[in-house]
């Protein structure tokens, strides 16, 4: 249906703090005008200015509910004013022994305007219909959780 294609490029440089091992830091090409400098988190030798690949991933999640939310929003006939979310994941060690972000809570906050306006109870339909098509949130296998602000 669609591909998405995402360039990395990195290139051999010591670290800045820790010469005996290698800089972490790299670019994320999404096109010829979109260049995102990522690194490792900064507990694991990464660059803090730059983002991670676990914040880019909960960005991910965060991003498409938004947007499959405002879809179902405007089918719905209620005119979102503004939304903002305060995503956090979480990296936790697995029962394999292995690092994975295991958990990722989406605290969606939107602002309405116009006369229809959705109730407490609605508002988590919505968000649970947009939770329930969400690209990201169908291929990733961490608990996901939702509190609606």
């Amino acid at each position: 249906m669609s591909e998405h294609i995402v360039r990395l490029q990195w290139e051999a440089s010591p670290h800045p703090k820790q010469p005996k091992t290698y800089n972490r830091d790299h670019q994320a090409i999404m096109s010829p005008s979109v260049n995102i400098p990522v690194s490792a988190a900064a507990e694991y030798l990464g660059n803090e200015a730059f983002a991670d690949p676990e914040q880019l991933l909960v960005n991910a999640l965060a991003s498409c509910h938004m947007l499959y939310f405002l879809a179902i929003c405007e089918g719905s006939g209620y005119l979102v004013s503004a939304y903002e979310d305060e995503a956090a994941g979480k990296v936790s060690k697995g029962q394999d022994g292995g690092m994975w972000v295991s958990d990722i809570v989406l605290r969606p906050k939107a602002s309405f305007s116009g006369d229809k306006q959705p109730d407490r109870e609605t508002l988590r339909r919505l968000h649970d219909r947009a939770h329930k098509g969400c690209f990201i949130a169908n291929s990733i296998k961490c608990h996901v959780s939702i509190d609606i602000q």
